[in-house]
């Protein structure tokens, strides 16, 4: 491959970071990545896995490592409160032997992910940040935490939604923004009977489980909560089931009472950031979540961030120079990632006005064909 860079400086190792270390590398890049945690750590339970993102995972080489710790399906099924199948809404199909959704540990897909990045050429450095960033024009100058300096072709800001690249780059952009809703998340040991994705839908209130490993399933609840202030954690369990109250479905009581210290049950505020184009200036480009954070209604959000790091080396390692690559990524991400930001933020307006129970079906499967669409 012919890339018009030769080196790059990836500042964060989450999901897209670390997605982008390896792409690039494949490209014959050299890379740098640093991650402001010694440890590595990624926090939370289950995250839902839809097709597009196996399909990326494929292209990233660890489907064989995922479906090992993960769980593979194909579609999602939507009941009323009372338990009636209201609706499946099948995965697209994308061929390749892929399956259509999934889920998987956090923690679990950060392992495999960070196994992947080492594999590769990248170099790692944990517990460093950078200090300041200088674009000179034909090339980036970074100082790090550590008091070391060193000059990139492209630094990539994959920082997350509280990003300090953007913060440097785009005083002026909006923060994140709360939406009045949060998420509660809980592991359980797998039911037999949870073979896709399920979830019984309220007025105002909606619950479901994913199976996220032949042991293990997660639960998930959105809740509509006007301020976003702190929920105690000893009170998680107590206030969790007071929530699945309202959901007479034998399966949902069922899954009340499995509810104890030990489920991991995690509690956060849902925000968003949809930053305008460009996500670009000079020599310093942002992906994943700090231009475009979205709430987990269409469990895309690591998706559309691991797309924008494979579209990105692929513009590296194909245009002649980085403003065509550059350029070339921007055009071929916003409308994209747009979409499911916009999309999901539609689907929690619904839940929170208690609104058309079948305009949010259609969004849902909307949104999974077109993002079955190649990117």
């Amino acid at each position: 491959m012919s890339n018009c860079i030769n080196n790059v400086l990836i500042i964060g190792g989450g999901f897209s970071g670390m997605s982008a270390a390896i792409e690039l590398s494949k490209a014959g890049v050299e890379v740098d990545l640093v991650e402001i945690d010694p440890n590595w750590r990624t926090d939370g339970a289950g995250i839902s896995i839809g097709g597009a993102t196996m399909r990326a995972f494929k292209q990233l080489g660890i489907m064989d490592e995922y479906l090992q710790a993960g769980s593979g399906h194909g579609g999602l099924d939507v009941f009323a409160p009372h338990g009636v199948h209201l609706a499946h809404i099948p995965a697209p199909p994308l061929g390749e032997g892929l399956p259509g959704g999934g889920a998987i540990m956090r923690p679990a897909l950060a392992k495999i992910l960070a196994n992947k990045t080492r594999s590769t050429s990248t170099n790692v450095r944990l517990g460093v940040t950078f200090e300041s960033i200088n674009d000179l024009g034909d090339s980036v100058e970074v100082t790090f935490t550590d008091g070391t300096t060193k000059q990139y072709d492209l630094v990539v800001g994959a920082d997350g939604v509280y990003s300090k690249v953007r913060n440097h780059l785009f005083p002026d952009a909006a923060a994140p923004k709360y939406i009045g809703q949060g998420v509660w998340r809980a592991v359980l040991p797998r039911l037999p009977e949870v073979e896709n994705t399920m979830m019984w839908v309220s007025q105002h209130i909606k619950a479901g489980v994913n199976p996220m490993s032949k042991d293990q399933m997660y639960m998930f609840v959105t809740e509509n909560r006007a301020q976003n202030d702190f929920r105690e954690p000893d009170t998680f369990i107590e206030e969790l089931q007071g929530l699945l109250k309202g959901f007479p479905a034998p399966m949902v009581q069922t899954l009340s009472g499995m509810l104890n210290k030990d489920c991991l049950i995690h509690y956060r505020p849902l925000e968003r950031v949809m930053m305008p184009a460009p996500w670009y200036k000079g020599r310093i480009v942002l992906i994943g979540d700090t231009v475009h954070a979205t709430t987990p209604h269409l469990a895309s959000g690591a998706c559309i961030g691991i797309e924008d790091a494979l579209v990105l080396a692929d513009e590296v390692a194909n245009k002649a120079t980085l403003e065509e690559a550059l350029q070339g990524f921007q055009a071929r991400r916003y409308e994209r990632c747009k979409m499911v930001v916009e999309n999901s933020g539609r689907l929690a307006e619904i839940e929170i006005e208690g609104g058309d129970k079948e305009e949010h079906t259609a969004i849902m499967r909307d949104s999974a064909i077109a993002l079955a669409k190649p990117i």
